[in-house]
């Protein structure tokens, strides 16, 4: 029996003096492992509002998981987040598989730090296997220089397939971002394809990466992203290289005359620079920033945001509803008998679908 004259609390720690060996007693340690205490909501809204990048990871994984309870949690931290975010210049980062976005995030991130001061998020989205699901998450070992920067936070999230991997919680995820005080915000894509159109309705600059010498630059891009991008940049401009980008960027240039004016009223620029070396950054911001204050003078700025805040509304309906159809258990046995019937050739893929979404809503009543 241990008496509280010969005890001492070290480190959280009961420390027992009495005669023979030390023993500690730790209440947290349960079956040989350390049990992490549950944060309640307001620890997660109280560290969030502080700042604390710990206590933000671990909300931005509730916001990640797919436990209802976790969700729960997850909405009730957004709600009381969301009236202290909006308050940072959020970009949309994108460009071919091996352009360079993780170097060039980790230069571009450092000159924003080193000029602007306050503090960066980088929201950088890894492709998971279509197979396996599974995803290196490797995008942080690239970038050197933020991942050991106070002001900065890196959440390399894999994409599982879900619209490329930008979708409604990596929007989530901004809002608890800003909260924390983060005042700039990268959003990573995972290349070229569906999920720019997700990242563009998410931030307020668009920034498309480019690499010249590889043939026919305006081939291997669709022109329905040339048209999202407010900025392109030619990545790798050294060396032997320099002229390659320069001629590049002139046709980029030249392509875009040919586009429709932007809604913002903004002519996209086209620049040059090397992630490698560095070269070139600080012209990149100026064009980024330049445009923040071209939108923000004429409105379209925070027309922008109104806009994008009503898509996301629309969108978490649909993925609500989808969900609600496919999980539910009446469902699930019917679609099988289904698609049963449809691959049977007795009856067509129209006919089949409207049948079970008929006996969904009737379900509903």
């Amino acid at each position: 029996m241990e008496h509280p004259e010969n005890s001492e609390d070290y480190a959280g720690l009961t420390v027992n003096k009495g005669v023979g060996p030390v023993t500690i007693v730790n209440p947290y340690l349960k079956r040989g492992r350390f049990a992490r205490r549950k944060l309640t909501v307001g620890d997660y809204v109280e560290g969030i509002l502080r700042g604390d990048s710990a206590i933000l990871g671990q909300a931005v994984t509730l916001v990640e998981s797919t436990n209802p309870d976790h969700q729960t949690v997850a909405q009730e931290v957004i709600e009381k987040c969301l009236p202290y975010s909006g308050n940072s210049v959020r970009i949309g980062i994108s460009g071919v598989p091996g352009a360079g976005k993780s170097t060039s995030i980790d230069e571009f991130g450092i000159h924003v730090l080193n000029t602007y001061g306050g503090k960066l998020a980088v929201l950088a989205i890894d492709p998971s296997s279509e197979r396996t699901k599974g995803s290196i998450l490797g995008d942080k070992t690239r970038m050197e220089k933020l991942s050991v920067h106070p002001d900065s936070f890196i959440r390399p999230s894999p994409s599982a397939g879900s619209l490329g991997g930008v979708a409604r919680k990596t929007r989530e995820t901004i809002v608890l971002c800003e909260a924390a005080g983060y005042d700039k915000i990268f959003v990573e894509t995972v290349g070229v394809g569906q999920s720019e159109t997700a990242c563009h309705s998410m931030v307020d600059f668009f920034l498309l990466i480019q690499l010249a010498g590889t043939g026919d630059e305006l081939q291997g891009i669709k022109r329905g992203i040339m048209e999202m991008a407010d900025g392109i940049v030619i990545n790798k401009c050294d060396g032997n290289n320099v002229e390659k980008c320069q001629l590049a960027a002139t046709h980029f240039r030249n392509a875009l005359h040919l586009f429709p004016a932007t809604e913002s009223g903004w002519m996209p620029k086209v620049l040059c620079y090397s992630g490698f070396y560095g070269l070139g950054i600080k012209e990149v911001w100026d064009m980024i920033y330049e445009y923040i204050g071209f939108v923000k003078e004429n409105g379209y700025f925070e027309h922008r945001r109104n806009e994008q805040a009503k898509y996301w509304m629309y969108e978490t309906i649909n993925e609500y509803l989808r969900n609600s159809f496919y999980q539910n258990p009446t469902m699930a046995d019917l679609l099988k008998a289904s698609e049963t019937s449809v691959l049977g050739g007795e009856k067509t893929s129209f006919v089949a679908a409207k049948q079970l979404l008929d006996t969904y809503f009737a379900l509903l009543h």
